[in-house]
């Protein structure tokens, strides 16, 4: 069996905006595993936190070196996106593998909704990617080769109380990665979606702690809650499976998947 086809993704540069953890992470690490490079991105500088998570990529090369760099930005800084596109292609190669993962939350009542909430929310979760593609895109059409993936949610789907900006701003990703698609349909260049559920992130056990301190609620009692309301299955969605999706798309078995905006949700989207 030839390297290639051990390693599916020699030779690709993959940026995985908001890497550092959770989904993001899981992301990065899933396709430095089979042989990428890797841009891993994080608001934060470089830290002893980012040295170790880029020890950790490093270490899963084996007999390939696997290549990989921190970029620090803040994605709401848009004009600062394709600098750091340009930045990334001298470092590492241009990008073939733009993972858009990035995003911000905010729950509050759209009648109290801070208005510099909206806007931070739209900037980072929906106007970043448009930068991103438009930054990355033009070097994979003329390369012959690429792939963008959108982490929605399945918030793009549906309707949330309580989360306007969020739920705008993931149904906004569906419809930039639907035009892109179509946009670059005779290309080698696809843009697909994947719209998760509950996953067990840092983020969402920040949520489920607050619900059980709010409630009275040991921990696995304010687990079922949050699943009971949304997930048919009763199971978190880990990130190594929304990563091992993105694997995948990220394939060239996935080069007729284009515009999909696949869930991966317990049967969240199917009741």
């Amino acid at each position: 069996m030839t390297a290639s086809k051990l390693k599916p993704h020699t030779g690709r540069v993959a940026w995985v905006t908001g890497s550092t953890s959770g989904i993001g992470w899981a992301v990065a690490r899933q396709l430095a595993s089979e042989g990428a490079t890797i841009a891993l991105h994080g608001r934060e500088s470089a830290s002893e936190k980012t040295e170790m998570l880029l020890a950790e990529l490093h270490s899963l090369g084996s007999k390939h070196q696997i290549k990989a760099r921190y970029y620090a930005l803040d994605l709401a800084d848009s004009a600062a996106i394709a600098p750091l596109a340009r930045r990334i292609a001298i470092d590492l190669g241009p990008v073939d593998i733009l993972v858009n993962n990035a995003g911000m939350q905010h729950v509050q009542s759209v009648l109290d909704f801070p208005p510099e909430k909206w806007a931070a929310l739209l900037a980072v979760n929906l106007s970043a990617p448009f930068h991103t593609i438009q930054s990355c895109a033009p070097a994979m059409l003329a390369r012959g080769w690429g792939r963008v993936i959108n982490m929605a949610s399945v918030s793009g789907l549906v309707g949330v109380a309580h989360k306007p900006a969020y739920v705008a701003s993931k149904h906004g990703l569906l419809g930039l990665t639907k035009s892109v698609a179509l946009e670059f349909a005779t290309t080698p260049v696809t843009c697909n979606a994947i719209c998760p559920g509950w996953v067990l992130t840092p983020l969402v056990q920040t949520q489920i702690d607050a619900l059980a301190e709010r409630e009275g609620l040991d921990e696995a009692t304010a687990r079922a809650r949050l699943l009971g309301a949304k997930q048919p299955s009763q199971a978190f969605v880990t990130v190594e499976q929304v990563a091992s999706l993105a694997s995948y798309l990220a394939s060239d078995n996935a080069a007729q998947v284009r515009g999909a905006q696949w869930t991966i949700d317990g049967g969240f989207t199917a009741a």
